[in-house]
């Protein structure tokens, strides 16, 4: 009951910390109200770059902006395999609360990838001759809608409606802030990481205060709480769960030790599912020692968590493709990897 608890109150601060970083990286990216379409016009390196940076965000968004620019013809085939190449999903959050340095590093080595990969790709492409698919065609980014004003001067002559759904959340926060704060949850020492979450959930605090009513109920309650997050702590538990229950009762360790070139194939397959969570079995396996940094790149390489989805209902063909050319990269790249000891 002991490991159980300690898995379930784990998987909470994890899920947590997710749900801190979503919705400020949302938050950020409605506020720019869309700008950085006009930074990607340009050569393909100006697209590589940004469309790599994209990807390597934490989360989803990254890649659903560049499915947009891409079926709007802002970036080339190599240019969004390069960005679903740096694209980790919502596992990157996940990563940043289990291992923070790693996860930095490996962000940083996949925009590299990702730009390299790019480049390659469309070279690739131009030999094969293969075009972007003309009937994908989705809608104009939600950014300059007025209803998703997310902080103006103007907010503080009207402020915002005292809904129970604000209400809801601020309470919760407020409860969070405090039993961290006091040692009851989280770090037990007032060290950097504690510091870092209480100022991150002091953040998340002023936002659900001051956004709007649309922002508060789409983007806040229908996208990040209904669509991600009870799924993040399901999967984020099960995983630990499965790691925890593995290590002690099924002789785990030793298993993957002996067999590690069948558990990098296996990453490199699970990664092609269009949706996150799978993943994270992988990520719970690295914080515990159990697979090498090679299967961890592989499976971030070939998975894009749920970025590609969107491409999928409208174009099947470019989806398949893609998925195709980061299979083949981050298997290989894995391999050569793990056969120099990473």
């Amino acid at each position: 009951m002991i490991e159980i608890r300690e898995v379930i109150v784990h998987s909470v601060m994890v899920t947590l910390f997710v749900f801190v970083m979503m919705l400020i990286t949302d938050y950020i990216n409605v506020l720019s109200k869309g700008k950085l379409s006009t930074m990607i016009r340009g050569g393909k390196w100006r697209q590589y770059t940004v469309s790599s940076f994209l990807g390597a965000t934490p989360g989803c968004l990254g890649a659903f902006m560049n499915v947009s620019f891409y079926a709007r013809g802002l970036l080339s085939f190599g240019a969004i395999v390069g960005g679903m190449i740096a694209t980790s999903g919502d596992e990157a959050f996940v990563m940043l609360a289990l291992f923070p340095k790693t996860a930095l590093l490996m962000f940083g080595l996949l925009f590299i990838l990702g730009i390299v990969f790019a480049t390659i790709t469309d070279k690739i492409a131009q030999l094969f001759k293969i075009k972007p698919s003309e009937e994908c065609k989705l809608a104009q980014l939600h950014l300059n809608d007025e209803r998703c004003r997310c902080f103006d001067i103007r907010l503080w002559k009207s402020f915002p409606h005292i809904i129970l759904i604000r209400i809801i959340l601020l309470l919760l926060l407020v409860i969070l802030i405090f039993l961290i704060g006091a040692g009851f949850i989280g770090p037990l020492n007032f060290g950097w990481e504690k510091i870092t979450l209480v100022i991150l959930l002091l953040v998340t605090l002023f936002v659900i205060s001051t956004v709007p009513d649309h922002y508060l109920k789409e983007h806040i309650w229908h996208h990040i709480i209904r669509e991600h997050i009870w799924r993040v702590f399901l999967w984020t538990f099960f995983a630990l769960l499965f790691v925890q229950f593995g290590m002690k009762y099924l002789n785990l360790e030793p298993f993957i030790r002996t067999h590690l070139t069948w558990v990098l194939l296996i990453s490199a397959l699970v990664g092609i599912i269009p949706e996150s969570g799978p993943h994270f079995i992988f990520v719970a396996m690295f914080s515990k020692g159990l697979i090498p940094f090679s299967v961890l790149l592989t499976s971030s390489i070939v998975q894009d968590g749920h970025g590609l989805l969107p491409l999928l209902s409208y174009s099947v063909r470019d989806s398949l493709l893609i998925k195709s050319f980061k299979l083949f990269f981050g298997l290989g790249l894995g391999i050569i990897l793990y056969f120099i000891g990473l």
